[in-house]
């Protein structure tokens, strides 16, 4: 029987202990997936390269849409409708002959022949007259939204929450300069949006916008990227004129009217800024 070399049995123990890491790993695999040891083989040959990248992909889109409806779950309590009601005019509609004092006239074409409509006020009625979103920073009532969502020092505010129950809000202060405004209403124990910082925004980050969309439907979700930094445009809507709002962040993130006020989220759940304005 020829001698082995050290050189020799170091390389054949290696190649024994890989055979045996490999035999080990099928019999395993064969016994917690029911295959016979043929078929986990055959299946270890077929993975290419290209079949693990897609199945990577795959997996990392499907942690992705679990995270944004886990971030959606946790922020929403926190998002809140605000609807403007006011006392608006009841007008009705009445017909005037302008020739009815004429005797000729009436005797000849009657009362009815020739009317004018006109109109007259008969009492005032609640109207909602705007709606748009915030969110709560505070757990005794603060919430924060657009200025523009709360303009018309006129009208009467109405918070709706996620759980379907509504309070008159009070409006405490408003920033024209950067579009925001701070309205409160009187209740504790509020579950409220954890702010994050904007300035660690990168362009290219996924993120959330939730809002009143078409002041109808709430809590509407829409998920984009951010696209710009340090934009600046010249915003206007009725009854608030036209004014330029600087430092903005552009995405591609659907916003619709109504969302006005509302929050936009990183993937860890932070309100890092607050919807605006939409392109038109």
């Amino acid at each position: 029987m020829d001698q082995f070399s050290p050189r020799q049995l170091i390389l054949t123990v290696i190649v024994v202990s890989m055979a045996s890491s490999f035999l080990v790993s099928v019999l395993m695999t064969g016994l917690i997936t029911g295959m016979k040891p043929s078929q986990v083989v055959q299946r270890l040959v077929r993975e290419v390269p290209g079949e693990a990248l897609e199945k990577e992909i795959s997996e990392r889109v499907l942690r992705q849409d679990e995270l944004v409806v886990s971030v959606v779950k946790r922020a929403s309590p926190a998002v809140v409708a605000i609807v403007a009601t006011k006392d608006v005019p009841v007008l009705e509609q009445f017909f005037v002959n302008p020739f009815g004092g004429d005797p000729l006239f009436r005797q000849f074409f009657g009362d009815d022949f020739f009317s004018i409509p006109q109109f007259r006020q008969k009492g005032t009625q609640k109207q909602e007259i705007s709606s748009g979103t915030g969110f709560i920073v505070s757990p005794d009532g603060l919430i924060l939204t657009n200025k523009h969502v709360v303009a018309d020092t006129g009208a009467d505010y109405t918070v709706f929450f996620n759980d379907g129950t509504k309070l008159p809000a009070k409006v405490l202060g408003r920033d024209p300069a950067q579009d925001l405004a701070v309205v409160r209403v009187d209740r504790g124990g509020l579950t409220t949006l954890e702010l994050g910082d904007s300035s660690d925004i990168q362009i290219g980050q996924a993120v959330i916008a939730i809002g009143n969309a078409l002041g109808e439907f709430r809590n509407t979700v829409s998920l984009g990227v951010v696209s710009g930094l340090h934009r600046r445009i010249i915003a206007s809507g009725a009854g608030i004129g036209s004014e330029e709002l600087a430092e903005l962040i552009q995405t591609d993130a659907a916003i619709n009217p109504g969302n006005s006020g509302g929050p936009l989220l990183n993937l860890r759940g932070e309100g890092i800024a607050i919807n605006v304005a939409m392109a038109q």
